[in-house]
């Protein structure tokens, strides 16, 4: 198990236009060769946008991206005509496939936090595809199977516990709270990268809300 900080993301975004980023990963400007993926999982990009900022229109293509709304609204429109306002709870997915366009805003009068995970399609190309999951419970996991990955969120009252999923690999995000795994505790923005996962619970000190990648490899 490798523990990655909160404080040791990269910072991006553009302060001026009310945008801050914080990258898990290498991306754009910032490339660490030893930090390019952890199986399917090639982004975890905590964002968060002032009221009206957001990003104008820009392209994606072989890339499947799943977003989680931790505070406030996200407006989403895409090249294939969809219009979404995504909410705390919410699940979207965008396959980007060949290729689409889209718009990401916050349009609401306070500010936004929301969690963008990018994963890496098996198999590149296709016909892009939208979804969007309401109010997704704990206990419904999401599958992306293009990716061979499935998505579990979790929310644990203080003094809750929940398994890790046995699997090959598993990426552990921490969005609110403190959790504590292996001995390791993990705060809001840590993650925790497990290979062989098996027999771990997630242990919460404090009310808590995680998301758990679990992947084939």
């Amino acid at each position: 198990m490798s523990i990655r900080r909160a404080g040791e993301r990269y910072r991006g975004g553009d302060a001026s236009a009310g945008i801050e980023s914080l990258h898990a990963f290498s991306f754009g400007r910032f490339y660490e060769p030893d930090n390019l993926r952890f199986g399917a999982v090639i982004a975890c990009n905590e964002e968060r946008l002032a009221p009206g900022a957001g990003f104008g229109e820009h392209a994606h293509s072989h890339t499947e991206i799943v977003t989680w709304v931790v505070d406030g609204e996200l407006t989403h429109r895409d090249s294939a005509g969809h219009a979404t306002v995504v909410r705390r709870g919410d699940v979207q997915r965008l396959s980007s496939a060949g290729g689409v366009r889209h718009i990401e805003r916050n349009d609401a009068e306070v500010p936004l936090t929301f969690v963008q995970m990018w994963l890496a399609p098996k198999d590149p190309g296709g016909e892009p595809s939208y979804e969007i999951v309401r109010g997704i419970a704990d206990a419904t996991p999401y599958a992306v199977p293009e990716a061979g990955a499935v998505l579990h969120v979790r929310r644990l009252a203080g003094g809750g516990r929940t398994a890790v999923p046995d699997a090959p690999s598993v990426y552990v995000h921490v969005v609110r709270g403190a959790v504590g795994i292996d001995g390791a505790a993990l705060g809001p923005g840590d993650a925790a990268r497990i290979t062989d996962a098996g027999n771990l619970a997630l242990d919460a000190a404090v009310p808590a809300e995680v998301l758990m990648w679990e992947l084939s490899g």
